[in-house]
């Protein structure tokens, strides 16, 4: 693949700052924090030796796609690695908002999607933070209205929704209409299909009301459309090599990298065996999910929308650095995206070494490390 990869132009920064309206503020003014003080301190290990810094502040959404975050938080996971360093935990609604909390400081490490974080690293000329690991694939699908949407073909004509415009499932959108030979101008949404940018919260009152057909979005919205009437059409995994595509990654400050190695390193041993634990007991591991998901929004999600969602997304370690390459391509074509140099996004090593640690075969970066 070529070296130079893409990067966002002024219509995705405008766009991506429309979700900020949706976020619950904190006295930051970026995310919801998960945990009161108290509580933070009463999950420092009383025995744990203290790392390098006192606090690691990390930045997740409160959905299935960040099951790693999740589930390592609920089961003390990351405070276990982190010993007598306290976690401290903010949520967010969208990408952008947790990419400006880390510029102004607010986190330092965030599970995050690839369109954010390809957008985060290129606005910052390079420097303001690096994909460290991965943690999901998966669990994006589009589904439609049955009575309205029978094949794939039958799109055309009909109003899709996807999150945003720019956002990872607007992308892949725009990039299979573009391969099944239809025309949309990506910004405005319209041509041969109608993109309808509808945030995942209200996408299912759309459906209800008629003002969609379809959507392309993540889980749970796609489940909870399924449970509304809707119809599995495509599972966007399908289109992809060996069914995987990045949908969540590790990110973290260059600064906070730099100065806390170690603290970051604990954290990676966090996710690691909380992707392990996962992957071991998936039934336990939907349940503390969903205790997560209860604590953070006020409620569980229903056997009948976690069940299928769960099912449909991908625990990893593995950042699948070669399909956020892809990803950024198919925004390059769809005419978002210019062409940057993505070498540098990453940093693998401190990942590396604790799969080696745990006897685990090690990732690779796409050619797009850092030296």
């Amino acid at each position: 693949m070529p070296a130079h990869r893409p990067t966002l132009r002024r219509s995705i920064a405008a766009a991506a700052a429309l979700p900020l309206l949706a976020v619950v503020l904190t006295a930051c003014g970026y995310g919801s924090e998960a945990k009161d003080d108290d509580a933070e301190k009463a999950n420092v290990s009383a025995d744990g030796k203290k790392l390098s810094a006192d606090t690691v502040r990390i930045g997740y959404f409160p959905n299935l796609t960040h099951a790693t975050a999740l589930v390592g938080d609920q089961e003390g996971l990351f405070q276990k690695e982190l010993g007598g360093t306290r976690l401290k935990t903010s949520t967010f609604n969208a990408g952008p908002s947790e990419i400006e909390a880390l510029n102004a400081d607010s986190i330092d490490i965030g599970f995050i999607g690839p369109s954010p974080s390809i957008n985060g690293y290129t606005k910052s000329h390079g420097k303001n933070l690096r994909i460290i690991g991965g943690a999901a694939s998966g669990g994006v699908k589009l589904v439609v209205n049955p009575d309205k949407v029978k094949t794939l073909d039958d799109l055309k004509g009909k109003k899709i929704a996807t999150p945003q415009l720019g956002n990872t499932q607007d992308v892949a959108f725009l990039n299979w209409i573009s391969e099944k030979g239809w025309k949309v101008d990506a910004q405005s949404g319209k041509g041969d299909v109608s993109v309808v940018r509808t945030d995942n919260k209200v996408t299912p009152d759309a459906y209800k009301s008629g003002s969609i057909d379809g959507a392309w979005v993540p889980e749970p919205t796609a489940s909870k459309l399924v449970a509304e009437g809707a119809k599995e059409l495509l599972n966007e995994s399908t289109l992809w090599p060996d069914d995987k595509f990045v949908i969540t990654n590790i990110i973290v400050s260059q600064k906070f990298l730099k100065e806390h190695p170690d603290v970051v390193e604990a954290v990676l041993r966090g996710s690691v065996s909380t992707n392990a634990w996962i992957n071991a007991n998936p039934d336990k591991a939907k349940a503390s999910a969903n205790a997560a998901l209860k604590k953070l929004t006020g409620k569980e999600l229903p056997a009948k929308i976690i069940d299928p969602a769960w099912k449909s997304i991908q625990i990893t370690d593995d950042p699948l650095a070669a399909t956020l390459d892809a990803q950024a391509e198919h925004a390059v074509k769809a005419g978002l995206l210019e062409q940057p140099d993505l070498k540098g996004i990453y940093d693998l090593k401190p990942l590396n070494k604790v799969l080696k640690a745990a006897g685990k075969p090690e990732v690779a970066d796409a050619g797009l490390g850092v030296k």
